[in-house]
């Protein structure tokens, strides 16, 4: 049986997986199978580090925002602010409050004395202005 030569069809083929492998050495450029591993460990990097991503880019703002709630020494903390913020129903994520805190810093502590005493007093204390304890047991 005579030899049959594979041309066009392999050679599209691997074409096609040496594209996607552009900047690997060695083995990873040359051979195909090691090419085509190479793709699937490569994808699977991405879609593991796209959520590494969005997880430190949180880990930023939310670092931010308390460092310059402490710089100027607010009364609030930054886990207060969030948590007034959601009591009142503000719809800031932390990402739009980590610009406002590095563009413009009074803009932040304004947000924050507002929310603060804007607070309905009721809701801060309990039957006969006794205050009400919350679930860690501290004194609200």
């Amino acid at each position: 049986m005579t030899r049959t030569r594979r041309g066009n069809t392999a050679r599209k083929r691997i074409k096609k997986v040496r594209s996607l492998v552009l900047s690997v050495q060695r083995a990873y450029s040359r051979l195909t199978r090691r090419m085509s591993q190479q793709k699937i460990r490569a994808l699977d990097s991405a879609h593991r580090d796209r959520d590494r991503q969005k997880r430190n880019f949180r880990r930023l703002w939310i670092t931010r925002i308390n460092a310059v709630m402490r710089e100027r020494g607010v009364a609030s903390s930054y886990s207060r602010l969030i948590h007034d913020l959601y009591k009142r129903q503000l719809l800031l994520n932390r990402k739009i409050l980590a610009q406002i805190a590095i563009s413009n810093r009074n803009s932040i502590y304004i947000i924050s004395n507002e929310t603060v005493k804007e607070v309905d007093w009721k809701e801060s204390a309990g039957i006969n202005g006794v205050p009400r304890r919350m679930n860690s047991g501290r004194v609200e």
